[in-house]
């Protein structure tokens, strides 16, 4: 199992990421959270399995349709979520 604390920039607010890494996270059985940030990134910790985190940090690169990527900073966490929710911005 690992932990991953993520950091994404670009277009990523206002285009319902929040919303698809949720989606995302469920589909592959990831659990976590996600959040905006005032600075304009979305901040997300997934826990997983390595192949299910690996995954969704793959999918983070590319976003929803509506996004626009441009980096994705990934740091280890020891964070253990149960469930996967939408925090409030940051």
């Amino acid at each position: 199992m690992r932990g991953a604390h993520v950091v994404i920039t670009g277009r990523v607010q206002g285009v319902g990421f929040r919303y698809w890494v949720e989606a995302e996270a469920v589909l592959r059985g990831v659990t976590g959270w996600v959040r905006n940030r005032r600075d304009g990134s979305v901040e997300a910790v997934l826990f997983g399995t390595d192949s299910a985190v690996d995954a969704m940090l793959a999918a983070c690169k590319a976003g929803p349709a509506s996004a626009l990527v441009t980096d994705v900073a990934v740091s280890d966490t020891d964070e253990t979520p149960s469930g996967f929710e939408i925090r409030r911005t940051l």
